[in-house]
Order: C-alpha cells, then sequence, then structure tokens
C-alpha cells in the first residue's frame, strides 16, 4: 500500500520536515506549530479531529475512534486561545489508543506534565484556561467542517524539531516516492560538494557545477 511506502520511507531515512516540504514544492507547513519537546521524529497518517466554541465535548466523543499508529490532529475553530485538553487527554491517547503523536492547532494545557512525560507533541502554545466540557447546542459549520476534511482527511503527517509538514491527499502516489529518492540523493551530493571538494553554496546550490563535473 503506498501509504505504508511513504510512512516506512521517511521512517527508516529520517527524512526531516524540510526535505519532505521541499518535495511538495515548499509547502505543507501548518503555519506555527512547534514541538513541545524537543527530539521527537513521527511520521504516520493523520486521524483528524476539532472542538468548537470553546467546547472540548466532541472532541472526547471523536477520539475514541483513533486508530493505533495514527497521528492526532486537531482543529480549534472559535475556541479564543482556550487549551482544548490536557495531560489526562494526552495520556489517553499516546499511552491507551498508541497514537504516534498528538498536533493541536491550537493550545493545551498541563504543560509541566506534557514536559515531565516527554510525550511527542506539537502545538501551537499552551495555557492554563482550558475548554468547557459542554455539549454544543449546534454542529460545527457545515461548510467549516467540509474544508477541514478535505484539508486533513487521508493525508500523511511528519513531525520534527522544525515543526509539522502535511502531505496531501493528491500527493500520496509514486511520484512522491520518488521525489524522496531524489531529495535525498541530492542532500547527500551537496554534502559532499560543500565538504569534499570545498565548493561554494552558489557554486553548488544555484550553479550545481556538480551536474557538469566529470
Amino acid at each position: 500500500m503506498i501509504y505504508k511506502e511513504i510512512i516506512n520511507k521517511i521512517e527508516k531515512n529520517r527524512i526531516s520536515t524540510t526535505e519532505v516540504a521541499d518535495c511538495l514544492g515548499k509547502t505543507g507547513a501548518l503555519a506555527g506549530i512547534f514541538p513541545l519537546n524537543k527530539r521527537h521524529f513521527r511520521v504516520g497518517k493523520v486521524f483528524f479531529c476539532y472542538a468548537y466554541n470553546e467546547s472540548n465535548w466532541e472532541l472526547h466523543e471523536q477520539i475514541s475512534n483513533l486508530n493505533e499508529d495514527d497521528i492526532l490532529v486537531v482543529e480549534a475553530v472559535n475556541c479564543n486561545d482556550r487549551a482544548l485538553f490536557g495531560s489526562i487527554v494526552s495520556k489517553y491517547l499516546l499511552l491507551y489508543k498508541q497514537a504516534k503523536a498528538i498536533i493541536a492547532n491550537g493550545m493545551l494545557r498541563d504543560a509541566h506534565t506534557l514536559i515531565k512525560e516527554n510525550y511527542p507533541i506539537w502545538c501551537k502554545g499552551v495555557s492554563p484556561i482550558g475548554c468547557y466540557n459542554r455539549k454544543n447546542s449546534e454542529p460545527l459549520d457545515i461548510n467549516i467542517h467540509n474544508s477541514l476534511k478535505n484539508m486533513y482527511e487521508g493525508t500523511i503527517a511528519v513531525c520534527d524539531d522544525s515543526g509539522v509538514v502535511i502531505i496531501p491527499k493528491a500527493s500520496i502516489n509514486e511520484d512522491f516516492l520518488e521525489k524522496l529518492d531524489f531529495i535525498e540523493e541530492q542532500e547527500d551530493i551537496w554534502f559532499d560538494c560543500i565538504d569534499r571538494k570545498k565548493w561554494s553554496t552558489f557554486e553548488t546550490v544555484c550553479l550545481k557545477k556538480y551536474l557538469d563535473d566529470d
């Protein structure tokens, strides 16, 4: 299966978010998302869920369906910088549901515990002020829901110290596998030119003198 091939290639070769983004034409990064704890590297299929209107009730319902080895991506809609959840949900997801990682496009709380446990978490920041645990009277706006679903459904997330890059469903194919091979080979060539041949970065990256080198 193409998903497994791409995930395995990135995981086994530790292909960075920088390299993956280059394969995507320098796109794919989730803006403002940073690692809460350093030196984690995760890649996996995305499980998408959301919280909205300062409530995490619906989020609790959704995460019960997460599969082992998924990477959870949570979107905060109209949550006004309230933390989506904290240590209890994180422990449930990472220990008991066996999620590979948590990505929150919003705030989290209980930072002291999340840091102490060294959880693989990427988020926008932390706050002691959490969302309310109350059921919304109306469902999430269908247009917002469909837009987010189209953004994340069937995607792969790559996470490291530089942030998070999402590989869109349209790019999960054999062509992308070839791009991953190419970007790794190019990096090896560039470092060889700099380290061994002592070329400048201009000669290497811009002029690509190695293409004419015998």
